[in-house]
């Protein structure tokens, strides 16, 4: 199957099911067509995107109560769900980037959409499907402004998934706190696998930085405002994620001491 035929099939189907829509035959890129930069997802009526004030998320306190819990995985799922299109989304946006890295979009769209299974068997389990709530766009709305890969990989790998090194872990804790062990394996399980996301980006910012150039200096070049690095973060820095992720001592460096406006600068271990 053509890449850019996957990756339109992912972004424009109307159904959850071609979402997670993934071909048993390699993929070609023989034709990766015009640059196309599609401005909203196709979505389900359950799934449309609605202002963020309509799609309210409790804080992480409120994984302690069943029916809060229920309503944090819906938006983790959403939030996935808008990585597998944004993968996608970069398949079309950046037809002349590397075959390599529109190869790893692919594997990407791949990793992202097994997440958003996941959190929606959980929810299943928990007596709601995925769409029971509104959900946001905010990923999708920095679109705009993603006008290069290296923008891209910044936004998403390295702002997007990094933060989510922290938060996986932080709600995970408060699962099992709670006494759901299923959900914090769960957390667990998407936090391991966003480690390899942040290498994707970081990798590739690596090899289109100046040469003189710091990773954080190149991240900071290449991130638009009003994603930064204060974002990239929660609340305690998971550093060994971040080392396995191939970010260096300098980038952690910078992420720690990042203000994020609630007084965070713990390092985990």
């Amino acid at each position: 199957m053509e890449l850019r035929e996957f990756a339109l099939k992912i972004v424009t189907g109307e159904s959850l099911e071609s979402k997670l829509f993934r071909p048993r035959e390699a993929f070609t890129d023989r034709e990766p067509g015009p640059e196309l930069r599609l401005e909203r997802p196709g979505r389900p009526p359950s799934l449309q995107i609605h202002p963020s004030y309509r799609a309210r998320v409790p804080s992480k306190k409120g994984m302690a109560d069943p029916r809060q819990r229920v309503r944090i995985l819906h938006a983790f799922a959403n939030h996935e769900l808008q990585a597998v299109e944004l993968f996608a989304w970069a398949i079309l946006a950046f037809p002349e980037a590397p075959c390599e890295f529109r190869d790893g979009l692919a594997v990407m769209v791949g990793e992202e959409q097994t997440h958003v299974a996941m959190y929606r068997a959980r929810l299943v389990e928990l007596g709601k499907d995925f769409g029971a709530y509104p959900v946001s766009g905010y990923f999708w709305s920095k679109t705009p402004r993603l006008t290069t890969p290296a923008r891209f990989v910044c936004a998403m790998s390295l702002t997007f998934e990094n933060a989510n090194l922290d938060h996986s872990a932080e709600y995970a804790e408060a699962a099992r706190a709670a006494g759901d062990i299923k959900t914090a394996r769960l957390l667990e399980k998407v936090g391991e696998d966003e480690v390899g996301h942040v290498r994707f980006g970081a990798t590739w910012l690596k090899r289109w930085k100046d040469p003189g150039q710091s990773l954080w200096e190149a991240y900071s070049a290449n991130v638009t405002f009003p994603l930064r690095g204060a974002l990239a973060r929660g609340r305690e820095l998971q550093r060994f994620r971040r080392l396995r992720a191939g970010l260096d001592e300098d980038f952690i460096e910078h992420l720690a001491s990042a203000d994020r406006g609630d007084g965070s600068r713990k390092a985990a271990p």
